[in-house]
This record gives structure tokens, sequence and C-alpha cells, in this order.
């Protein structure tokens, strides 16, 4: 008989590849066959693997997915050392093409991200209740550990909103920042040392796929709370209110606002506050119009705090109740490497702080290193970005900084003013070492409500309306889960909206594992395609059969459900047959190829199946099931059970030894 060529997989036969051991097994469908009859194609058993071959690759898949140890296959060991020492240090390798032009470039965008952080830096650190000076801190040594450590080209580095929301918000649960100011600081240098020890740990063993547990709309929802929440943290400084709330929910925020409003507010802290508030944001909107003009919102902030701090010196305002920043420490970071707890009672507390601060700081920055290498085509490296974070924050944490992390706003920036490589990081670090030796005391009248309108203006953009009306179109689950991060943060607080952020991640991800969708299948006219016909209303069902599709692995989770589902498809199915006096069901298929995986429990759920079936005397098919799936159906003996006959490569195959002349039919 000649055989036409298939697409199926064929297995060699060649003797080299020792087909005794490769045991390769085939099923052979035994029903008649018309002339008239297309061939009945084969489905594939793959050989069996060695099981240590087996669980070696499955580590690998699971860890090693983008295959990190490719470049250093076949090289003499001299240059295995060199890939080594620049795989833990990016520099190496692009600092050898580094140039003029590249350097003109990281210039550029390294002294206007440095006129952007150093007013934001001082503002922020005011949000996690330190200090100006530990802002500034967090601007020198974290991004030079990362310029060197890092591999992406744009991120540019240093205390951002959230994290320092997070941490402020965290902290001041356990300790009063100004009852007990040194052991609010310590126990913030704790949590960014953990912090950091978490995102290293995360990326030394690979285990960066755990941040993606956070979903994308939950991220969504959680920013856009957080920005609100700053916002209106900040009403303290723009409106000059001395005695204000330490919650942090809109209710509690807006009735001391109102509370003080007779006696708290101070009027000249407001026309300095929103009248540079409206400055910043007129500057946003110049920026956001005429890409060409990123440097005016960029360098805003400065000139907003340059000038109202010489307003408040030659006027005097503080003497009139407008609260000034007053003195900010000069010098480069001291060392705090004697101010960590390594034990005692805070030790705890700054170990569970950090690793919630660090898997936030760590979802920031990855996202936003993913976004630009996007945009200017290359890879990131996920697993090598958090072992360079967390380094940089162990170090960070041992020389007085808190946790550091990638601003968008900054990277933004960064990206727009032509940075190249990550030396604009070290342009902008030398800006913010220069301040701190020269120019700090100068801020000395830089009055609290223009920190505050840096804030405000800073984090507008964390409120993306465009991405939450997205969501809303494409996944319903996913808006709830946005508006629970949402609604969490605003109207409770920061570490209970992430819960619900987790909670809700978590929650959708079980329901699609238990409850994976299921379809019933027909066939479209003229063709031996069958599709889900709720997707494709012409689609036609096979008289006498159902053809079922299980769209997900059949695990333990979710296998009783999957029987149940399927049952219940052909227990209404058959009551519309009895309405409309037609044929009952004899066959039930099964449409395999989404079935990816198979565990015992879901063997199992088969064999009940099969027995359902039997009583009701409809047999049992299956369709195309993968290579896995039939593997373990050979090794439970279940394939024997209903039959090699009963398993099919495609489903007109399977439907065509239920019903020949309809496969025939076109």
């Amino acid at each position: 008989m000649n055989m036409e060529p298939v697409s199926s997989t064929v297995y060699s036969t060649d003797k080299e590849h020792e087909t005794k051991d490769m045991d390769i097994r085939s099923l052979s469908s035994s029903h008649p066959q018309t002339p008239n009859s297309p061939h009945t194609h084969k489905v594939g058993i793959p050989p069996k693997q060695n099981l240590l071959k087996e669980i070696k690759a499955t580590v690998k898949e699971t860890f090693f997915a983008d295959d990190p140890l490719r470049p250093f296959k076949d090289q003499p060991r001299s240059k295995k050392f060199i890939l080594g020492i620049q795989t833990i240090f990016p520099i190496l390798e692009w600092g050898r093409s580094y140039n003029f032009t590249k350097f003109q470039g990281d210039i550029i965008a390294g002294l206007t991200i440095a006129s952007l952080c150093i007013p934001q830096d001082i503002g922020y650190a005011k949000l996690a209740n330190l200090d100006p000076q530990y802002g500034l801190y967090t601007s020198f040594v974290p991004p030079l550990i990362y310029a060197f450590m890092g591999s992406s080209r744009d991120i540019a580095i240093g205390p951002v909103a959230v994290v320092s929301l997070l941490m402020g918000t965290l902290l001041e649960n356990e300790v009063d920042s100004k009852k007990d100011a040194e052991t609010y600081r310590r126990l913030a240098f704790t949590a960014t040392f953990f912090a950091g020890i978490t995102q290293a740990t995360l990326g030394f063993f690979r285990l960066g796929f755990l941040i993606d547990f956070l979903s994308h709309a939950a991220v969504v929802g959680f920013m856009g709370g957080a920005a609100i929440t700053i916002a209106l943290q900040q009403l303290k400084g723009l409106l000059g209110i001395k005695d204000f709330t330490k919650k942090t929910d809109i209710v509690s925020v807006l009735h001391s606002v109102f509370v003080s409003a007779h006696h708290g507010w101070n009027w000249q802290t407001i026309v300095i506050g929103v009248s540079f508030l409206a400055f910043l944001l007129f500057a946003k909107y110049i920026g956001k119009k005429n890409k060409k003009l990123f440097w005016v919102p960029a360098i805003a902030p400065l000139i907003s705090v340059i000038m109202s701090t010489f307003f408040v010196f030659i006027t005097r305002a503080d003497k009139q109740g407008v609260q000034i920043v007053k003195h900010i420490e000069k010098g480069i970071n001291p060392s705090s490497v004697k101010e960590i707890y390594f034990s005692g009672h805070y030790l705890p507390k700054g170990f569970k702080i950090g690793v919630v601060a660090g898997m936030i700081a760590l979802t920031e920055a990855i996202a936003i290193g993913r976004t630009f290498a996007a945009m200017k085509d290359y890879q990131l490296d996920g697993n090598k970005e958090m072992v360079a974070l967390g380094t940089m924050n162990i170090v960070g944490s041992m020389t007085s900084c808190y946790a550091a992390t990638g601003s968008f706003s900054r990277s933004a920036v960064n990206y727009m003013a032509g940075c190249q490589t990550a030396f604009s990081n070290i342009v902008m670090s030398c800006v913010v070492f220069l301040t701190l030796q020269f120019i700090t005391p100068l801020f000395k009248y830089t009055p609290n409500a223009i920190l505050a309108a840096i804030i405000i203006s800073a984090v507008v953009g964390l409120i993306d309306f465009e991405a939450a009306i997205l969501i809303w179109k494409i996944d319903k689950f996913d808006f709830i889960a946005c508006m629970g991060a949402f609604f969490g943060v605003v109207f409770s607080t920061v570490e209970k909206g992430l819960l619900i952020a987790v909670s809700i991640s978590f929650a959708k991800i079980l329901l699609q594992v238990t409850r994976p969708r299921t379809a019933i299948l027909g066939k479209l006219p003229g063709t031996t395609v069958y599709r889900n016909i709720q997707q494709y209303p012409g689609a036609t069902m096979v008289q006498g059969v159902l053809i079922v599709r299980v769209d997900s692995a059949i695990y333990f989770s979710n296998s009783n459900y999957v029987r149940e589902r399927i049952l219940r498809w052909l227990t209404d199915e058959e009551e519309k047959l009895k309405a409309s006096y037609q044929p009952k069901i004899q066959f039930l298929i099964v449409e395999m190829s989404p079935v990816t995986d198979i565990d015992t429990s879901g063997i199992h759920a088969l064999e009940e199946l099969y027995k359902s079936l039997q009583k009701k005397d409809v047999q049992l098919i299956l369709a195309n099931p993968g290579p896995v799936v039939i593997d373990k159906l050979y090794a439970s003996n279940f394939a024997n059970t209903i039959g090699e006959d009963k398993i099919f490569l495609t489903v007109a195959d399977a439907v065509a030894s239920c019903s020949p002349k309809l496969a025939t039919e076109v």
C-alpha cells in the first residue's frame, strides 16, 4: 500500500540512533477504512527518557530557560573567566566599545536626571520620615553600584515615591520616627539590608519568576492608589499644617485637613505651594506635548527649588509660619554598618519590612527595565538585574541609604535625554556627590511646600487611567484586582492594599487552574476543521457525536471539575436531543491538544469518566494527546483500557471512525 507523506512526527529508524533503547511506540486505528476514506494518521509515542535526564531538562527549563551558560560553550578557560567577570560586571563588556559619542549622550542625560533627582530626593526622604540628606545619600552610592552591575542602559536609580511611602508607613508602625529617630533610622537601614538580600537571593537562585505573581493589573491599581495616598500626604506641606494625622487612608487624611482648616492652614505656604505646583504641572504638560522639550519638566523642579528658596530667604517668610527644610547635613554618606540590627527585637521586624519593600522595588525596576529594553530592542537579563539591585541595596544599607530602585519618571527623562549606557547614573551620582559636599547649606530656606508640590507633580504620572480602561475592556477579573488594590491602598493602608493585590492575583491563578475552560466543538462547513461552536456559530455538530475540548493541563486541582464538566456537557446535550427527538449521543470525543500535562489524579478522573460513559453506553475517544500525556496514558495502562483504536491524531480522524460518511463530505 502506497503511503503519502504526512506532517505528523516521524521517528528515525537509523541504527545509529539506537532504536532499541528508544522504545518508540505508535497507536494504529484498527477500524476498517473505505477506499475513499482519508488515511488515519498514527499517534506517536515519545521515546522513554532517562529519569536523570528528564529531571535535568525540567530544572533547566524552569530555572535556566534563557540558557545563561550558552556564551561559555566551547570557550577556553581564560575566555570563560573573562566572560564570568563580564557577567557579574556588564560595564566591562559595554565599556570596551564606549566612545565619545556615547559619552556625550550620557553626560547630557546624567546632568538632566541629576537636576530632577536632587529636589525629588529631599522630598522622598521626608516621605520615608527620614532627614533630607538620606534621600541624597540614596542617589549617590546605589547608582554607582548599579552602573557597574546592572544590564539596563536606561534605568535611573534612586529613591522613589511608592517605596518611600511603603517604608515610611511600615517603619512608623513599629517605631515612632519623632520620638525615637535613631531606632527608626537603624530599622530603616536594617530593612534596606534585607530588601537587598531578598533581591539578590531571588536573582542568584534564578527565582525571578516569583515577581510575576503580582499581576500587571494589580500593580496598576496599587501604584494608582499609592499615588493618591502620597498626594494626600503632601497636603500637610502644601497647606502648612503642623498637626497632621499619621494615618494614610483618605478618610483620616481629609478629616485632618478640614479639622485644621480654621486655625492650621498658612496662607503664605498655600500661595507658594499652589503657585509652583501649577508651574510644575504646566512644565509637564509642555514636555508631554512636545517631546523635544523633555528637559523643561526635568529642570522645572530644580528651578522651583531655587526660586522658592530665594523668595523665602529675601522675604523671611519662615518667620510668617512658612515651614522650611532648615538643616541638611553636609558631606558624603557615613558608614552605617554598625547601625544595622543583626540580632535582637528589631531583626525580624526589619526582615519583614525589607522583604515587602524589596519585592515592590524589584517589581517596579524590572517593569521599567523591560519597558525601555523593548523600546531600544535589547535583551534585559531579569535575574542579573535582581542581583545588581540587591547588591546596591546591601551596600547602600551600609552607607546610610534606604531602599533604592528604578524611578520611572527619571528613567523616562534619562531615555529622552539620549542616554547610551548606565554611565549616566555615574554622572548623576557625581552631581549628587558635589551637592552633598558643597551645596546642601543652600537648601536651608527651601520651603516644605515646594517639596510637596514636586512630589505631587511626580506621582500624578503613576495614575494610569488609560491602563485601567484597557484592563476593563480586556479582562473584568483583572479590573477587579486593579480596583481592589487601588481602594485597599486609598481607604485602608499601603500594606493592606498590597495584600489585597497579591491575594486577588493568586485568586485569579487558582481560579484559572481549578476551573479550566472547556468547549464543545463543531465542524466548519466544507472543511475537516473542528472549532468552538460559540466562537463559530456556523460550525455544525456531528450527529451522534459530542466533541469536547479541555483547554488546560489536568491536575489534582481540576481533575474532578473537568470530569464533572464533561459529563454535564453530555447531560445537557442529551436533554436537547431528547426534546427534539434526535438520536442519542454514541461517542464522546475529548480533544486533548491543549492538555499539556496530566497527573495521577487526572488519569483517575479519565478512568471514572470512562466508567460513567460505559453505563450510559457512550464510547470514549481521545484526540491528539501530547507526548507527555500519551506517555502517561500508556504508563497507567489507560490507553489499553479504552483501546488503542480509540486514540487518534486529529478530531477529524476520530469523527471518521465514528461516522465514515461524514468524513468524506466536503
